[in-house]
């Protein structure tokens, strides 16, 4: 497969529908899969549901480390984050790769935008690799290929889990349940067996990891498929 550039997904959603509560991109989703790209010689493009501006959860800063850290007062890096593209700005066939960041965000303005949809199913029709971490996997969802059927129908994947979510006290918060959509949707689900643990999964150029910790590693198996 030729090396293109990689597409970087983020969320436009800046708070949580009814509530005075912040949320958006989990940076380090980011930033631990964009470090190990760049380093590989790869082109990062990125774009989001309404383009421009990404709001940060600013939760992901609380917990930020120092490669988070050195990203977010990184200019060069902010200024793509604040300038974005959106779907109908990109051209598909310059990618080998979609990658769909996480963020309590994406699970609002993700699962529906037929536009991103579209782009996913072009890439990997054309042999490129989906990918997502964390609640990035509400990106995959409902992505139909050409013969009508889901992308992840059949197909090993993981994304954040009930547990997880449960533990941080937004699975009545949030519309649905990552972990428990995947599996309606016909995903093979699995997970670390701890919580917050690593957990990544490639199944026919699909890749997903569980949570922010993983991000790092989902980048590592892109970067050995292409």
């Amino acid at each position: 497969m030729p090396s293109k550039k990689v597409l970087v997904v983020l969320t436009s959603t800046s708070k949580y529908p009814g509530l005075n509560k912040p949320t958006g991109l989990w940076l380090a989703e980011a930033v631990h899969f964009v470090e190990k790209i760049k380093n590989a010689g790869f082109e990062i493009d990125y774009v989001s549901p309404q383009g421009g501006y990404i709001p940060i959860d600013p939760t992901s800063l609380a917990a930020a480390d120092e490669l988070d850290y050195s990203y977010y007062t990184n200019k060069s890096f902010m200024d793509k984050l604040g300038c974005t593209k959106t779907p109908s700005d990109v051209t598909p066939s310059d990618y080998s790769v979609i990658y769909f960041t996480g963020g309590h965000g994406t699970v609002y303005d993700f699962p529906d935008n037929s536009e991103l949809q579209e782009l996913s199913r072009v890439i990997y029709e054309s042999g490129g690799i989906v990918s997502s971490v964390c609640h990035g996997a509400v990106g995959l969802l409902n992505i139909k290929l050409s013969d009508g059927k889901l992308l992840i129908g059949g197909k090993k994947v993981t994304g954040f889990s009930n547990e997880e979510e449960k533990m941080i006290g937004l699975d009545t918060v949030v519309p649905f349940l990552t972990e428990t959509e995947m599996v309606a949707k016909g995903g093979i689900f699995s997970k670390s067996s701890e919580a917050w643990g690593v957990h990544v999964v490639s199944d026919q150029r699909v890749v997903t990891g569980q949570n922010p910790a993983s991000a790092a590693k989902v980048a590592e198996e892109v970067i050995s498929m292409l």
